[in-house]
């Protein structure tokens, strides 16, 4: 995953609210990742932490632009904030997902969209409208990430719990 900055953080955390039953994520779950792996064993783990050694690639820049919705069987089930531009961050992610393969995870299937989780909603949660109309301009200045983290999550009564296993760093 990708680690904004505290100012992004911070400008992130100072959108989440009006939706009533949102589950808002805590400073420290706001992350871009780059790609789920899900449960391995501690041996897969040594593996994937060893391909991912081999990272060679440049510092990103990016900014935060707006804000969207995912659905799930037709009804909200999470909102985010949008990461752009979209082409250095999908290349990153194609590096990742090639090192992984060396390491015997399987490559992902699903469409990569550069985003930062801001909340989960329960089938009981307000409407979502008034938040996305709110916040449809959010957006913050260029920024860097300088490194690419190895995350271990752990589930929890508030969420999930994203530990740093390894930082690599970008050019």
């Amino acid at each position: 995953a990708l680690h904004p900055p505290r100012a992004i953080r911070e400008l992130l955390l100072g959108a989440m609210h009006g939706t009533a039953g949102a589950r808002w994520q805590s400073v420290e779950q706001l992350h871009l990742t780059l790609r789920f792996i899900g449960e391995v064993d501690h041996h897969k783990a040594e593996d994937i932490a060893a391909a991912l050694g081999a990272l060679h690639a440049p510092m990103v820049r990016a900014q935060v632009a707006g804000v969207d919705l995912f659905e799930r069987q037709g009804r909200p089930h999470m909102v985010w904030a949008r990461m752009e531009p979209h082409a250095p961050l999908a290349a990153l992610h194609r590096k990742i997902d090639q090192l992984l393969a060396r390491a015997g995870v399987a490559p992902e299937t699903r469409a990569f969209v550069p985003h930062v989780t801001l909340a989960r909603l329960n089938r009981g949660a307000g409407p979502v409208a008034p938040f996305l109309a709110l916040n449809s301009d959010l957006a913050s200045a260029v920024f860097e990430f300088h490194h690419v983290t190895l995350y271990e999550s752990e589930l929890g009564h508030g969420g999930s719990r994203y530990h740093p296993v390894v930082r690599y760093p970008l050019e």
